[in-house]
């Protein structure tokens, strides 16, 4: 049977997490993050919520994966970033 060599990231503006992953072919971005681990390692990010990619393209938790992709878990918005917008061309 084959694997899969996959990272899993999620990252803060001062520092990130990351975690390497052998997964067998066929696995999904949604089996990568249950196997990281990270629900344990980060307990206060809601992690179903959390939108989620494979270099910087929006996935599903559905979407299959291929050897070398790297799962991305996106933190949500601050704010809309047209309201922010916004309100520097107010200013």
């Amino acid at each position: 049977m084959s694997r899969l060599q996959v990272s899993v990231v999620y990252a803060l503006p001062d520092t990130a997490t990351e975690i390497e992953l052998s997964l067998p072919a066929g696995s999904t971005v949604g089996d990568a993050l249950s196997r990281s681990g990270f629900a344990a390692k980060l307990p206060q990010v809601d992690l179903a919520r959390c939108a989620l990619g494979v270099f910087g393209r929006r996935v599903e938790r559905s979407t299959v994966l291929a050897n070398g992709d790297r799962v991305e878990v996106y933190r949500p918005l601050l704010a809309d970033p047209k309201e922010a917008r916004k309100r520097r061309v107010r200013r």
